[in-house]
């Protein structure tokens, strides 16, 4: 027994000694990307190539935001040159989400098949291309099919970007700083192209398609030479799942279509229930395909994730209410206020500076605090947001109705974008990981088509009378539907909240008692041993003291 319990006791120490990590940090070998393939970057200490890598991969978000954002502020501008009527200008927005929603899912996948610098680079020189093009045309419908295709070209960088981002930083404090940095840039581009937009709108409204594309030749140039060449499945166009990529294009392809024409259609209209229709029996073939396929473009165990599923739901919701307050409230200071582009823009401007202030922040807040906890308080702060615009009033101050507004919803995003980008992806394997981005961005673009639609809806159906009279009673019910959209996902994420028991992310510096059965078994196994041995020994004295005294009563 105590020979038994010791060798116990050894063993479990002896592998504890061997697995722990040496005190001293090994400091990061400089950046190559051809070594890139075999190592994760975990050292704090970046070197100047891991910081090249990052700026492209994030200023390749940046650039999205930034000619989303610039788009947006000029479209008055646009109509009025091209002679287009609202209808018509409403597709240049709609045009971009229709072609970034539809494929996305393939963009993920087809990244971690081809390649994600391969399909990176390409599609970000598609995007400049398409932005000087753009810059050059007189034609509404050529236009039109351009943001189609810049949609579709930011549908392929937007997973592959992220995707680098998650297998190049190892999981835990360097991912979650990563991921910091990704989501400024992402909140910043926009932000920083409302006012952007607003600025070359007064030289003219094709300033803001060109000035993406110098930007998008840089990124391309820069990152030909800091992005690594990760190694990737090895397909061949017989593996690769077409049907599945077909099916689940098409049926995204419809169902935004349905959605972003809903409030001119009709509901309840013909056209609007058979698209979705036909959208629903597109996707029931995409899962029978998926099943059978051995090389599926969506693995649908993946969706066993249930942390990957509430990040899912969480986005759709967070991005849903948000696009289409920040639609209502355009309208709303443009039309009934009388705000020029770039009051309006500035007005916006103290959301991304507060997203763009706690950045350093974020990364240890994610390092010490579940993601659960950090989208509960972030959908809470726009919850309440929403709520405090519901008392807007022509009378008062933009500190006084907006300010606040802006403040909160600059608190929601610096918590709630990260933290879904990181559990979205924990736990994915590197193979996956930009089928779990592309999966996250369409819930994205899809809840922000849904909710945008039905805001629209409320706000096409509002009284008669002047602007402000007219846009007012419906404003107040699109922002209660923004509000109850976040309040369902608050709800869920709640119940995971009680569900889980408040379990730390991957990386948190404080281990929990759930999380540590195995070191608790082995610590459970050593004073057991211990206990063994004290008790063998005591065994051994008492033997030894009673055969003494045996021996002392014989004499």
């Amino acid at each position: 027994m105590l020979k038994n319990a010791r060798r116990l006791a050894f063993r479990d120490t002896h592998r504890s000694e061997a697995a722990a990590p040496s005190s001293t940090p090994t400091p990061e070998p400089p950046f190559d990307p051809d070594s890139a393939t075999t190592r994760q970057v975990s050292d704090p200490n970046w070197s100047i190539g891991t910081w090249l890598l990052l700026a492209v991969l994030c200023g390749a978000l940046f650039l999205d935001g930034l000619d989303l954002s610039m788009v947006g502020v000029a479209l008055p501008s646009i109509g009025s040159d091209l002679h287009m009527n609202a209808s018509s200008l409403q597709w240049i927005v709609s045009g971009y989400i229709l072609g970034y929603g539809s494929l996305l899912l393939l963009g993920g996948r087809t990244s971690d098949l081809i390649g994600r610098r391969q399909v990176f680079l390409a599609a970000v020189v598609l995007f400049g291309v398409a932005s000087v093009i753009s810059a050059l045309l007189s034609n509404d419908f050529a236009l039109i099919a351009l943001r189609f295709v810049k949609g579709a070209s930011a549908a392929f960088t937007v997973p592959a970007g992220l995707s680098i981002i998650t297998t190049t930083f190892a999981e835990g404090p360097a991912r979650n700083r990563a991921l910091s940095f990704y989501t400024v840039c992402g909140a910043s581009g926009f932000s920083l192209g409302l006012v952007v937009g607003g600025l070359l709108t007064e030289i003219g409204w094709r300033a803001t398609f060109l000035v993406p594309g110098p930007v998008a030749i840089g990124l391309v140039l820069v990152g030909l030479k800091v992005i690594p060449r990760a190694a990737r499945e090895r397909v061949s166009l017989s593996h690769f799942d077409l049907a599945g990529a077909l099916t689940s294009t098409v049926a995204l392809l419809v169902l935004v279509f349905a959605v972003v024409e809903a409030p001119a259609e009709g509901w309840g209209s013909l056209q609007t229930i058979g698209l979705l229709i036909l959208s629903v029996v597109l996707m029931a073939a995409f899962v029978i395909i998926e099943r059978k396929h051995p090389r599926p473009l969506v693995r649908l165990g993946i969706l066993r994730s249930s942390a990957l599923v509430h990040a899912n739901l969480s986005a759709a919701a967070m991005f849903g209410g948000y696009s289409a307050f920040q639609f209502i409230v355009t309208l709303y200071v443009q039309d009934s206020l009388g705000w020029s582009p770039l009051t309006m823009s500035l007005a916006f401007l103290p959301t991304g500076v507060l997203v763009v202030a706690s950045a350093t922040k974020m990364e240890e807040v994610l390092d010490r605090v579940n993601t659960t906890v950090l989208i509960f308080f972030g959908l809470l702060a726009f919850i309440i947001a929403y709520v405090l615009f519901l008392r807007v009033n022509p009378s008062m101050s933009y500190a006084d109705f907006m300010l606040p507004t802006m403040l909160l919803l600059g608190v929601g995003f610096a918590l709630c974008f990260p933290s879904v980008n990181a559990q979205a992806t924990q736990g994915v394997a590197d193979h996956e990981q930009g089928l779990a981005s592309g999966l996250l961005n369409t819930s994205l673009q899809i809840g922000g088509a849904i909710v945008l639609a039905i805001a629209s809806a409320l706000l096409s159906g509002s009284g008669t009378g002047p602007v402000h009279h007219q846009l007012l009673p419906g404003m107040t019910t699109a922002i209660s539907v923004s509000a109850g959209v976040t309040l369902a996902a608050l709800l869920m994420t709640a119940l995971r909240l009680v569900r889980h028991r408040f379990l730390p992310a991957p990386g948190s510096r404080r281990v929990p008692r759930p999380a540590a059965g195995p070191e608790r078994g082995r610590r459970r196994r050593v004073r057991a041993a211990r206990r063994g041995e004290i008790g063998a020994e005591m065994i051994e004295r008492s033997s030894g003291a009673a055969r003494e005294g045996v021996t002392s009563c014989r004499r």
